[in-house]
C-alpha cells in the first residue's frame, strides 16, 4: 500500500510502499479516504514534538477520516504505531474512533477535525468558559485561531479579542466573529501598552497558540493592568512562534494568572475523542468554517514542504466520501 514514510531521524517524510496492517483485537482496520496537514503533525514528523516518537521508518499523520470494512465512514486518531493516517490503511483502536455525521464530506471532516477538537477542549475543558466571559485568543490567524474564534463565540463567549501579524488574516477573524483585533508588531512597548487596554477592560481568557514574544507580553501586560486578584486563565496550546519564553518570576507572584496548557496529556484522550464528536456535528449543522485544499495523495511529495497555516492540506487517498 502507499504511505508517507519517514526514514531517519531528520528527514522529511516521502510516498513509499508498505506492507498494509492487520487489525487485532479491540482494533479497526480503516481504508483511509482523507488525511490533513497540521502543526502537529508536521512537529511529529520533525521529532520536534514532545510525543514524537523514535521508531524508524513509521508512517505520518495522526488522523483522519475513512471507512470500516462494513462500509461505515468514521473519523480516527492516533493509529497504531508505525502507521500513520497518510496512508491507504490503517489500523486504530475502536474506542479512538468516532461516526461521520451525514452530510459532512470526508475532506471537511479531516480538514476540521484537530484544530477544531484542539480549540474545543482548550476552551471547554481547561479553562472552562462561562457564557457572557472575554475571550482573547493570540494567534488568531492561522487555522486553529480561526477555528477558536468560531468555537467561542459558539460556545457563549461575551466578547472577543484576536491577535495576529497578518492583516487581512485579521479581518477575516473578524468576520468570524471576533469583536476586537489587534495586529502584533515588532514594538514591544506599544503592544504591551494595547494589551493592558484591553486587560484593563477585562480579559477572563487567553488561547494562545504562538509563545515567544506576544505571550510575554500578554503575561506582562495583564499584571501592570492592576486588576488585583482578578483571576485570569492562560491557557497555552500552541507554540507557532517559539518553544521558549522568558518570563519575570513575579508576573506569577503579583498575580491571580492561572496558566495551563490544552493537549493530549492534559486532557484524557477519551474525551477528546467525545470533544472531537462535538466538532463534528457542529460542522454538519454549518455552525463551524474552515479553509482547506484537497490533494491528491500522489502528489504527496511536492504538496508536503508548501503546506501553510492559513489553509489546511487535505490529502486525498480514497475517492467517494460524501
Amino acid at each position: 500500500m502507499r504511505a508517507a514514510i519517514v526514514s531517519a531521524a531528520g528527514r522529511a517524510p516521502v510516498l513509499g510502499k508498505l506492507a498494509a496492517p492487520v487489525a487485532s483485537i479491540g482494533e479497526k482496520l480503516i481504508q483511509v479516504n482523507a488525511a490533513a496537514i497540521s502543526h502537529v503533525v508536521k512537529a511529529r514528523a520533525s521529532g520536534a514534538h514532545y510525543n514524537a516518537g523514535e521508531q524508524f521508518p513509521f508512517v505520518v499523520g495522526i488522523d483522519g477520516v475513512g471507512r470500516l470494512e462494513d462500509g461505515s465512514r468514521v473519523y480516527f486518531a492516533l493509529p497504531r504505531p508505525p502507521y500513520g493516517s497518510m496512508a491507504d490503511l490503517i489500523v486504530a483502536d475502536a474506542r479512538l474512533c468516532v461516526p461521520v455525521p451525514e452530510g459532512l464530506d470526508d475532506f471537511t471532516a479531516a480538514a476540521i477535525a484537530n484544530p477544531g477538537m484542539s480549540s474545543w477542549a482548550a476552551l471547554s475543558e481547561r479553562s472552562r468558559l462561562k457564557p457572557g466571559e472575554t475571550v482573547l485568543i493570540n494567534g488568531a490567524t492561522g487555522t486553529s485561531g480561526r477555528l477558536a474564534v468560531q468555537i467561542a463565540r459558539l460556545l457563549g463567549a461575551g466578547r472577543i479579542i484576536a491577535t495576529g501579524r497578518n492583516v487581512k488574516a485579521l479581518g477575516e477573524a473578524e468576520a468570524l466573529g471576533a469583536d476586537v483585533t489587534i495586529q502584533l508588531g515588532e514594538d514591544r512597548e506599544q503592544l504591551e501598552r494595547r494589551f493592558m487596554q484591553e486587560f484593563a477592560r477585562g480579559v477572563d481568557i487567553v488561547i494562545d497558540y504562538l509563545w515567544g514574544q506576544s505571550a510575554e507580553c500578554l503575561l506582562i501586560a495583564a499584571v501592570k493592568a492592576g486588576r488585583d486578584a482578578v483571576p485570569m486563565r492562560f491557557v497555552q496550546v500552541g507554540s507557532v512562534a517559539t518553544q521558549d519564553i522568558t518570563l519575570p518570576s513575579a508576573v506569577l507572584r503579583a498575580s491571580a494568572i492561572e496558566l495551563m496548557g490544552s493537549g493530549n496529556g492534559s486532557v484524557p484522550v477519551p474525551r477528546l475523542i467525545e470533544i472531537t464528536n462535538e466538532v463534528l456535528r457542529a460542522t454538519s449543522s454549518n455552525d463551524l468554517k474552515i479553509a482547506f485544499k484537497p490533494v491528491p495523495f500522489c502528489d504527496f511529495d511536492q504538496a508536503w514542504p508548501l503546506d501553510d497555516s492559513t489553509c489546511r492540506t487535505v490529502f486525498v487517498m480514497n475517492t467517494g466520501g460524501v
